[in-house]
């Protein structure tokens, strides 16, 4: 399984609660789900945190050995765009980063590939309904409360 070339399935999703900002991304190679990543940031807009989760998907997926496929599932299938936009200035430190990571990915073999999917909440399906899930469930208690007047 290691030595063959295969594709892998990103599901991302973001929600905010609270002014917290959660970001879930799902990484499955060969139907087996081997990765999940979890970020929060607080202050930030949802557009910013559904991009960083495609960012670090990709990034994760990459840096994967023997990946030539890669398709992304979200439920923002809009914001791809943006990252694919480098005028776009508040989106251009993601949109720099990720068509950097995915040039090379490119040249390392002419066979690999990258696909967007959307895949709306409404849809139920249970791949990326696990991720929503996991993005809307998840409560952070800050570790310094701030107070407020």
């Amino acid at each position: 399984m290691l030595g063959t070339p295969t594709y892998a399935l990103v599901i991302t999703n973001a929600s905010i609660k609270n002014n917290v900002a959660t970001s879930i991304a799902h990484i499955h190679i060969h139907d087996h789900l081997i990765i999940k990543m979890l970020h929060h940031a607080m202050n930030i807009t949802s557009t910013e945190a559904e991009l960083f989760a495609i960012r670090c998907s990709i990034n994760q997926t990459i840096n994967t050995n023997n990946i030539l496929k890669i398709n992304v599932i979200t439920d923002s299938f809009h914001l791809v765009k943006k990252i694919f936009n480098p005028s776009l200035y508040p989106y251009q430190s993601h949109s720099n980063f990720v068509l950097k990571k995915l040039c090379n990915f490119f040249t390392q073999n002419q066979e690999n590939t990258i696909e967007f999917w959307e895949c709306l909440s409404c849809s139920k399906w249970y791949l990326h309904d696990a991720v929503n899930k996991d993005t809307k469930s998840f409560s952070p208690v800050p570790l310094l409360p701030c107070k407020q007047l």
